[in-house]
Formats: structure tokens, sequence, C-alpha cells
């Protein structure tokens, strides 16, 4: 049986890689497939790259690696706010012009035959590297991830989407079709929160990935997914003196697993029918 672990949303932080990395080495995986977004939020992008190039069969693109590894004109960079200005000069001084042409060559998605099924990955959609579909969405969006883009290999409907961005793990079955949602390695985040209700953060606050086993090409047979939650050392991950300057937000991501932007979060909610005042 043929073993693959999908890993995605890095997002700079080493620790948390490192960790997954380990785990998937004790388990004598031998195949990774990385989801996207290695970089932005944590300090260690340029190591997390050359981990990632050095440990991935397959990486595609997210959408912090194709937006700071962008060549922004004099005129894009006069559009941006202060504060996201300075977010992209951080993020790019970080980088490495070798690092930064790695990101922009990465691809869109990538597809394959695993036990008879037709398996296609990407980061967010296959239509946006940075649209929101997933927890509780529309039917006829989560559809929308089984069909083909310009963005796609092939023209044909996925029978498994496999895909990141959201950093919540979530699977769902649609149409005889499975979605699956790896969650996040460094930046792992619950956006249903509410203060009575919460659980303890530590049970959102893991390195997220999946597990996929089975047998790679299109005769049918079984096949099994796992979603692995290990904890690692987020003291020492924050414990760096390299300059931050979202590091309080950031803080807050790794320590409690609470979105540093809740506001836009409940405000898509509403948009799609969930009463957010009732989360």
């Amino acid at each position: 049986m043929d073993q693959i672990a999908i890993i995605s949303d890095v997002h700079g932080n080493l620790e948390a890689l490192k960790t997954v990395l380990s785990d998937i080495k004790k388990r004598h995986i031998k195949e990774i497939f990385c989801l996207g977004d290695i970089i932005a939020k944590g300090v260690h992008s340029k190591e997390c790259i050359k981990l990632i190039k050095e440990n991935c069969k397959i990486v595609i693109r997210g959408n912090t690696d194709e937006f700071f590894a962008n060549d922004f004109s004099n005129e894009d960079l006069n559009s941006l706010t202060k504060k996201g200005l300075e977010r992209v000069k951080w993020n790019k001084n970080l980088l490495t012009n070798e690092d930064m042409n790695y990101l922009k060559e990465l691809p869109y998605s990538y597809e394959f035959y695993f036990s008879g099924r037709l398996i296609r990955l990407f980061h967010a959609s296959p239509e946006s590297i940075d649209g929101f579909i997933g927890h509780f969405d529309k039917i006829e969006n989560y559809y929308k991830l089984f069909l083909p883009s310009n963005n796609t290999i092939s023209n044909k409907k996925a029978d498994i989407v496999i895909y990141g961005h959201s950093h919540m793990q979530e699977m769902q079955k649609l149409y005889n079709r499975v979605i699956i949602n790896t969650g996040s390695v460094g930046n792992s985040l619950d956006v249903f929160r509410n203060d009575k209700k919460d659980a303890d953060p530590k049970y959102t606050t893991l390195c997220n990935y999946l597990i996929l086993k089975g047998n790679y090409g299109m005769n049918f047979s079984d096949i099994s997914y796992e979603f692995v939650n290990i904890p690692y050392d987020i003291k020492k991950e924050l414990s760096s003196n390299i300059f931050n300057p979202e590091k309080e937000a950031y803080e807050i991501e790794l320590l409690k697993g609470k979105y540093r932007d809740m506001k836009n979060v409940y405000s898509s909610f509403d948009k799609r029918g969930i009463d957010s005042n009732k989360i």
C-alpha cells in the first residue's frame, strides 16, 4: 500500500514543520506533498522553504507564496496601506532572490489517480488561490471544488479534492465524492469561537496534516484518510529574536488558535447565512 503525507500552510513556523517532518519519518512515509503557503506570519520563511524543497515530492503554490514573491511595481506599492507595505517589505527581506524565484515557479495545482480515484490538489479552490470555501458553506460552493478550471491540469471533474488555506481540518462527502482540508502545519486555527463554549485552545494549537493510504493508479481499491494532530514547542518558535512586525498577532494565533481578524471571519459567515451572533 502506498502512503502520502499531505501538508499545508506552514507559514514560516520552523518548529512546527520540523515536528511534522519528524513524525512523518517515524511513520516511514516516503512521499510528502505540500499545498502551499510556506511563508509569511512566522520569521523562518527561508529555513522552511529549504526544508520543503529537501523533503517534498510535490509542492504547489499558496496565496502568500504568490503574493510576497510578486514583483511589485511602484504603482502596486503606492496602492498599499502603510501596514500592507510594511508586510511586503518585511516578508521580502526574509527571502533571497532564489527563494522568490522558487515560489514564483510553483504550479497552481496537481492531480493523480490513486486507488482508482482522480485526486486534485490545490491551495484554496480551482478558481482562486485565495478564495475561501468550506466550514458550513453552501452546497453549490462545495461542489465547485470538484470542477476543472483554467488552473487545473485536466478538464475532468475530480473524485477527491484536497486543499488547505482555511487552516481548519475538514472532511465532507458530496455527490459520491470527497472533500478534504488538511488543516495547517504551522498556524492551526478554529474560527468558531465563543469564550463561554470554548474548550482548552491546546486542542487547536497543534501541527495538522493528512495521511493518504491506497494504491497509485486507476485500479479501484481501498483507500483511507487519517488526520494527524501533533503538539510542538510553540514557546520555542516564538522565542526567536528576529524582528516580526506582527509578533503580537502571531502569538495570539499560535497560543490561542484564534485568527487575528475575526471581524472579517464573522462577516463572511453572515454572508453565507450563518448568524455569527449565535456561534
